[in-house]
This record gives structure tokens, sequence and C-alpha cells, in this order.
């Protein structure tokens, strides 16, 4: 026997596969789906018990989260916000550069790299190594911006 004279055994190559739901023809009475009962139909969510109360509910809440109640900064870093090229900052600026979408958004300006540009920031929340790089260079921290 060589490679040249094997041949399929006869039968072996064109059987159909069968296909899930298709009627009796497809040679599936219940859709591979085993008998009658709930998930035959429909898909039932992870953790459900029957109707039976739960295990996630039944167990009690513990802990705490801040998730809902917690105030989202934008954060702008130190050396970026002196590669931005203007010396007085502050939301109406950051707004007309597009770097933040609205003057409403909240911002803090982090970082305590060294700095050779004086900056004047107003109305803008700033950490304590920030404030103290843009002070030593000449610059002035304003917390609440007066209009």
């Amino acid at each position: 026997m060589n490679l040249h004279s094997l041949k399929y055994v006869k039968g072996s190559r064109n059987h159909k596969c069968k296909v899930a739901g298709r009627g009796f023809g497809s040679g599936s009475k219940r859709g591979f789906r085993g008998q009658d009962g709930q998930k035959k139909t429909q898909q039932v969510r992870i953790g459900f018990e029957g109707g039976q109360t739960p295990l996630y509910r039944k167990l009690p809440k513990f802990g705490f989260s801040n998730y809902n109640h917690r105030t989202n900064y934008l954060v702008l870093s130190l050396k970026d916000v002196v590669n931005y090229n203007f010396t007085n900052i502050n939301l109406k600026t950051l707004c007309e550069h597009k770097i933040i979408r609205n003057e409403k958004q909240l911002v803090k300006i982090i970082g305590n790299d060294k700095i050779s540009k004086k900056l004047t920031i107003s109305g803008i929340k700033v950490t304590a190594g920030a404030r103290k790089a843009i002070v030593d260079v000449g610059g002035e921290v304003i917390e609440k911006e007066s209009n």
C-alpha cells in the first residue's frame, strides 16, 4: 500500500451535520436541549435558583463604598501645564484651548517637578507639591477665582 493509492471509505465523507432547532427533518426532536424545562426555551441569569431567594440576597451587606459620592477631578500634570505655553491658567483658558470640556469640570494640578516659568493659577485645585514648585519660581496660586 502506498500513499497515492489510499482512498476514503465509502460514506465517510459526505454526511451532513445536525442543525439544532430546524424541525424534525434536522434529526432532532428537541433541539439538543434535553427534555422540557425552563432552560429549553430561554436563558436563566447567573445565580438564579428557581424562584428561591438567591444566595447573594441572603448574605448581609458589609463594608463601605464611596463610589456614588466621590468627587472626580480631571488631573493635569504640572509638566503638561507648563508646556501649554500660557501663563494665566484658569478654567476659562483651559476650556478655550479644549483641554477640558466645559468650565464646570473639576480640575486638579499635581506634581512637584521643578519648573522655570512663572504661572498664575486661579480657580483650580493644586496639590501642595505643585503649589510649592509654582511659588518657588515666583508664580502664584489663587484658590477662589474672583469674577
